[in-house]
C-alpha cells in the first residue's frame, strides 16, 4: 500500500477555503497511487484561534453528515481512497481538536486529542474523551494521535498493543519543536515496531510560523520520507503491514534477537496508570493546580 503525508498551509477559520485545499491535494495524492492520505492537525479550521468562541466558530458538528465532510467523502469515494483530516469538532457545548478518518463509505473513525498543551486553540478546547481505537483501512490497521500526543509514549504503546500497524500523527509543530519532529516519530517506530506518519503544517497564522517536518518512518525507526521546514509538499511511501506485525527483530539468528512487545514486564509498570500527582497543569482559561 502507498500512503501519503500532506504538508501545506491553511487559513484561520476559513473552512470553505481549507476544504478546497484538502480536496485538491487529496486528488493529487490519489492520482499518485496513495490509498491513505493524512493531512495536518486542524487542517479545516486553522490552529491559532484566540478564544473559545473563535474555536466554536471554526468547528464542525460531526453528529450528522456536514456538507463539508460530505464533499471530502465524495472525493474519497470517487478515487477509492481514505483520508485523515484534522479539524475542530463541535459536540453540543463542547469543542474538540479532532482527527477524522474518512473513506468511500463515510466516517471510519475519529480521535479527539487527549493531551493539550497551553498553545494555540488547545488553550480553549475540551480534553479528548473517546477510547483509543484501531481501525482498518483495507488491510492496514491504523491508530491516530494529534501533535502533542506523540510525546506520550504510553499512547503509541497502547495502540500497538491493540494491533496498530500504522500510527498517524497530524500535527502543527511550532518553532522549537524541530528536535521533537526529527526524533519522536523515529523513536515511536523503533519502540513499537510500527509505521509512523507525521503530517506537519506549513505556513503560519497571526505571525506564528509552523515548521513542517513531516515524515514517514518504517518499523524499527528507518526513515522512508521526510520534508524540511515549511515546505508545501506531499510525501509518499510504500509500506507492508506484515512488517509491523512481526515484532521479532533478528540481527544475528540465535545470538542477537529482540522483541520489544513480548519482552515487556508490565507487572513493574504500575506507576504508569496511577492518577497524576498534584502538579500544576494548564487547562482552558489558564493555569490551575490539579488535585489528582
Amino acid at each position: 500500500m502507498i500512503i501519503a503525508a500532506v504538508q501545506c498551509d491553511f487559513v484561520l477559520n476559513d473552512v470553505i477555503e481549507n476544504t478546497k485545499r484538502v480536496r485538491h491535494r487529496l486528488n493529487i495524492a490519489a492520482s499518485e497511487g496513495a490509498r491513505l492520505i493524512v493531512f495536518p492537525e486542524c487542517a479545516l479550521s486553522g490552529y491559532c484561534q484566540d478564544s473559545r468562541q473563535e474555536a466554536l466558530d471554526g468547528s464542525l458538528d460531526l453528529s450528522s453528515r456536514h456538507p463539508i465532510i460530505s464533499e471530502i467523502i465524495d472525493d474519497c469515494r470517487a478515487a477509492n481512497v481514505y483520508a485523515i483530516v484534522g479539524l475542530l469538532e463541535r459536540a453540543g457545548s463542547k469543542v474538540y481538536n479532532t482527527a477524522v478518518c474518512l473513506g468511500p463509505d463515510g466516517i471510519v473513525s475519529r480521535y479527539r486529542k487527549l493531551h493539550l498543551p497551553f498553545l494555540g486553540v488547545d488553550r480553549f478546547v475540551d480534553p479528548g474523551d473517546l477510547p483509543l481505537e484501531v481501525f482498518e483501512v483495507e488491510n492496514l490497521r491504523v491508530g491516530m494521535h494529534i501533535c502533542y500526543d506523540g510525546g506520550f509514549p504510553e499512547l503509541a504503546r497502547s495502540l500497538t498493543l491493540q494491533g496498530a500497524d500504522l500510527i498517524a500523527l497530524p500535527t502543527c509543530w511550532p518553532p522549537a519543536a524541530d528536535i521533537f519532529a526529527n526524533h519522536v516519530p523515529i523513536a515511536r517506530a523503533l519502540e513499537n515496531q510500527v509505521y509512523m506518519l507525521a503530517a506537519g503544517r506549513a505556513g503560519g497564522e497571526r505571525g506564528y510560523r509552523f515548521i513542517g517536518h513531516s515524515s514517514i518512518v518504517a518499523p524499527g525507526g528507518f526513515l522512508l520520507a521526510s520534508a524540511g521546514f515549511a515546505e508545501d509538499t506531499i510525501l509518499y511511501a510504500e509500506i507492508d503491514p506484515e512488517k509491523a506485525r512481526s515484532k521479532r527483530v533478528i540481527r544475528i539468528p540465535g545470538i542477537h534477537e529482540i522483541n520489544r512487545i513480548a519482552d515487556r514486564r508490565p507487572e513493574f509498570y504500575g506507576e504508569l496508570v496511577k492518577p497524576n500527582p498534584k502538579w500544576p497543569r494548564y487547562l482552558p482559561g489558564g493555569p490551575v493546580r490539579d488535585d489528582g
